[in-house]
């Protein structure tokens, strides 16, 4: 019984860090696409505010893991 507890306990919290993940994402994304805006126009930046989107490479991976632990674990919770 404290196994699937546990199990259903992990399942919750990976999820719930799934989604922290993924409006941090979105903050930093969209702070550094500004800033990168605002460089380009008013200190001559030379790279084009798009690139603050590969920001977002690393932070996909990680809500990736975290919403498959999350099915691993509730899946596990089944059994």
């Amino acid at each position: 019984m404290k196994g699937v507890i546990r199990m259903k306990k992990l399942s919750v919290i990976f999820g719930i860090l799934a989604v922290i993940l993924s409006d941090i994402m979105c903050a930093v994304v969209a702070y550094n696409y500004c800033a990168l805006r605002r460089g380009m126009v008013y200190a001559g930046y030379s790279a084009p505010p798009s690139t603050a989107f590969l920001y977002a490479v690393p932070y996909g991976i990680g809500i990736a893991t975290c919403v498959g632990l999350a099915v691993v674990f509730k899946k596990q919770e089944r059994l």
